[in-house]
């Protein structure tokens, strides 16, 4: 073939954006071209429907392409994509990770090939087979360190499109991130689908915070680790002891509590009660005082009521939440939650509006009191960048992307610090 490279859109999640890298490597190896790779979310129904839309527009704007949707929305429910006329190929998430899988669409894409291409994820053992060094931005990079979830909260399809819990060994993890310092990042953010069981299938059965103590101490060149979302209930004691004891992780933890109470949460079958999660964020604050908190919360679960809902508002102020992901409820089809009884739309969008004002009000109570204060911030751009919180901060002269400067906060506005 000789054509145009491949164009890939990504949705969804952080952990889908690696693996579109990924898949970019891969495609381009084998010297696939005149393609379009769609690599979809299945997080939500909204989600899914948009994947649909985004297909169609990629469709009237490469007439002559080849489309190819992937990602956790094909795997879930190949035969929505498979029926669209704009597709050509769905492939699962398992395959898309595997040269041959692109070496056989390079070489002959429609043949004798089926046009799905999705297997059992749940027989799926391995995880990061394609590491990505440099991922992200100029100056933060991400590492893949777990995949999949052996969980089955009742609101959730992710484990029926990525499987069961599997890790990175820590040796492999190491060398990766000793690589990316040796290329110039300065932060280096931890990924995975459940980011607090990594190790649970490996020798010895080493939990997340022995990851994390085993690369600040191998990777001493390393300047900032962040690690993103967990599950606080399966927070180990090594994890809390380098919160307390390693200035190199960064004071940002953002956390799955999905609810604030505990029927709606007994309802969603987690693992944690709300006051499980008020005493883990005081005893991580108490151990890091610069501590932040971000967390995702749904609304309008189903039964929820509006005495409910309050529990889930008060949590914010509990626990002292700044940076909110809140989620209307979504049924998805084939979860327990889909079944249950749903609450109003109306109630839950009004819900939805009620506690993003509430995080609001939380980001502008951070961002008054960083007034005065010194920080680290690390340059995304010429004029902004991040502090160790994770607060974006504006510049009024430009700095070197990629770099950590040190910054006098002197107010704030829309959002953003800004620094002298």
């Amino acid at each position: 073939m000789s054509g145009a490279p491949p164009k890939f859109t990504t949705l969804g999640c952080r952990l889908n954006a690696y693996e579109t890298e990924a898949m970019k490597a891969m495609s381009a190896e084998a010297g696939l071209d005149n393609a379009v790779i769609v690599n979809t979310c299945a997080v939500t129904a909204e989600a899914v429907r948009k994947a649909r839309q985004e297909i169609r527009r990629l469709r009237r704007e490469n007439p002559d392409a080849r489309i190819i949707v992937t990602g956790c929305a094909a795997q879930t429910e190949p035969e929505t994509f498979a029926t669209m006329g704009e597709v050509d190929k769905v492939v699962g998430n398992s395959e898309k990770m595997r040269p041959e899988t692109w070496a056989g669409m390079a070489a002959d894409f429609i043949g004798e090939t089926e046009k799905v291409m999705v297997d059992d994820i749940m027989s799926v053992r391995e995880t990061a087979s394609h590491l990505i060094d440099g991922f992200g931005t100029r100056s933060r990079a991400y590492v893949q360190v777990q995949n999949g979830c052996d969980h089955r909260c009742t609101f959730c399809i992710i484990p029926y499109g990525r499987g069961n819990s599997r890790s990175v060994p820590a040796g492999v993890v190491v060398d990766q991130i000793k690589r990316l310092v040796d290329r110039g990042f300065n932060e280096v953010v931890l990924t995975g689908v459940d980011l607090t069981s990594w190790g649970a299938d490996l020798p010895a059965e080493p939990r997340l915070g022995d990851l994390v103590m085993r690369i600040l101490k191998l990777v001493p060149d390393l300047p900032r680790l962040r690690i993103s979302s967990i599950d606080s209930i399966e927070a180990d004691d090594a994890l809390m002891q380098a919160v307390a004891t390693e200035p190199r992780l960064m004071p940002h933890l953002h956390l799955s509590l999905q609810a604030g109470d505990d029927m709606i949460l007994k309802r969603m079958k987690r693992r944690h009660l709300r006051d499980d999660a008020i005493r883990f964020c005081e005893e991580a604050r108490r151990l890091r005082p610069d501590m932040t908190f971000g967390a995702d919360i749904i609304v309008g679960f189903p039964t929820e009521t509006e005495a409910m809902f309050l529990n889930s508002l008060r949590l914010v102020s509990d626990c002292d939440l700044t940076w909110l992901h809140v989620f209307p409820f979504s049924p998805r089809t084939g979860t327990p939650a889909a079944r249950m009884p749903q609450v109003n739309g109306n109630d839950t969008k009004a819900r939805a509006a009620r506690l993003r004002q509430a995080g609001h009000v939380q980001v502008e109570r951070h961002l008054a009191a960083q007034t005065g204060r010194d920080h680290r911030v690390l340059m995304e751009n010429p004029l902004m960048g991040r502090t160790e919180q994770f607060a974006e901060v504006v510049f009024s002269a430009p700095r070197d992307v990629g770099e950590i400067v040190s910054a006098k906060i002197d107010g704030w506005a829309d959002g953003r610090l800004r620094a002298i």
